[in-house]
């Protein structure tokens, strides 16, 4: 079953088992399994999507019928992988910054065979090299922290490739190129109310003063894209005085009952008391890679939002739908939050090639995807990497257009674990 929205599929397949029973709820899960606009349809269809009568027909339909969805495990879930445990050392003072770059809100790289594959052949003094970090405070005093592997950690335990390989479909026609990160029909939708904003996920997507997007990962921490506060010399210049913002919807009490305002968010700012940028980032005179864009900031004052808890990104087969998710503020569309979902179109070790619709400005959205939890029995949101930019990717003689998603590995995700929690304890993969 494909399920359209004015034309392009933006909808779900579902397998419908016939047991004389009717399916409502179970039809409602299965469609948030591929799109985080199954809930809101259902409860509320006066709301900001705009969407038409074929997305209310899909409900309509499965309700009439006799069925039951079933929502399972995945049959070919691989293991957890193992997250090393990192050494840090003292950190040591560097010179102030000089916050001499421009703010790159539009990332764009090139990539070929050996870049693509350069994940599976590195030396652990080399993974050492980039997990160092630089950490920028709010006077603008900096200091570089390196970091070991602990002895007990193998390097081939700790980068498990993907299981799967993908074969790279052709590149867009050179009409589409022209809207570099729109694939085809635009499928991103406009997230508007008061309810929907401030309900999660899509609670947990701020603004960063530089112009990108971020997500929250805990009470005082907000992960973006590297790119947006560093430009891998230096720091951008607004990073000097860096800003995370929370959408405050507008009141409703001037609208009549079951109206949705028309007026746009407010912004309420929140002051980043330091930022983390891994050294994987910071190449000096060299050519930026996408591979380490990441970086956490940390606020001055703890939020009271739901956030969002990270994960190791597992292979794509052990997604719910093989489908990735993010919200962010794209530039075309100001004011707005744009939310989006889309498979994984493939995926080498650091990165996650997709054809996500996105515009400069969702640069550092928090790309999630629904995980399975074996002790809770149920798929979970996680954030296993942060939307970074575009890539050409150059195959085999062939160039594929992507967008493209860093991927969080085990040392990644025991990085940014340590840089949230402060302690190595914190950090094991359940």
């Amino acid at each position: 079953m494909q399920l359209r929205r004015d034309g392009p599929v933006v909808g779900v397949r579902v397998s419908v088992e016939v047991q004389g029973k009717t399916c409502h709820t179970a039809a409602q899960t299965a469609w948030e399994e591929s799109s985080e606009l199954g809930e809101p349809v259902r409860l509320d269809r006066k709301t900001g999507f705009g969407f038409k009568k074929p997305l209310y027909s899909f409900t309509r339909f499965l309700k009439s019928q006799p069925c039951s969805l079933s929502v399972r495990a995945p049959r070919h879930l691989s293991q957890h992988s193992h997250v090393p445990s990192l050494v840090h050392h003292t950190p040591l003072p560097l010179s102030r910054s000089r916050f001499s770059a421009k703010a790159q809100l539009d990332l764009t790289t090139h990539c070929n065979t050996s870049c693509y594959h350069k994940g599976e052949d590195i030396d652990k003094e080399h993974l050492t090299e980039q997990l160092a970090f630089e950490t920028l405070y709010a006077d603008g005093s900096r200091t570089l922290t390196t970091v070991d592997l602990d002895d007990d950690d193998d390097i081939v335990d700790i980068i498990p490739m993907p299981s799967i390989r993908k074969k790279h479909k052709a590149p867009p026609s050179l009409h589409k190129r022209m809207r570099r990160q729109i694939y085809g029909p635009d499928g991103r939708f406009n997230i508007r109310g008061d309810h929907f904003l401030l309900d999660y996920p899509f609670s947990t997507a701020v603004r960063i003063s530089t112009g990108c997007t971020g997500v929250l990962v805990s009470q005082q921490h907000v992960l973006t894209a590297a790119h947006c506060v560093h430009d891998g010399k230096d720091y951008v210049k607004g990073a000097r005085k860096l800003r995370v913002g929370f959408l405050i919807p507008p009141s409703t009490n001037s609208t009549k009952q079951g109206q949705t305002s028309l007026k746009k968010p407010l912004v309420r700012w929140v002051r980043v008391k330091r930022t983390r940028v891994p050294k994987g980032w910071i190449q000096g005179q060299q050519d930026v890679s996408m591979d380490y864009d990441y970086a956490l900031l940390e606020l001055r004052w703890a939020h009271r939002r739901p956030f969002m808890r990270l994960s190791v990104a597992p292979s794509s087969d052990d997604l719910a739908g093989k489908r990735i998710h993010f919200s962010g503020f794209d530039s075309d569309r100001p004011g707005e939050l744009v939310y989006r979902f889309c498979p994984v179109e493939d995926e080498s070790n650091d990165l996650i090639y997709q054809h996500c619709d996105a515009r400069p400005g969702a640069s550092g959205s928090g790309v999630y995807g629904r995980v399975w939890d074996n002790t809770l029995e149920r798929w979970e949101r996680k954030v296993i990497g942060i939307f970074s930019g575009h890539q050409w990717l150059e195959i085999n003689g062939e160039n594929h257009d992507y967008n493209v998603a860093v991927r969080f590995t085990p040392l990644k995700f025991a990085q940014i674990c340590y840089w949230v929690h402060g302690n190595r304890s914190d950090c094991s993969q359940d």
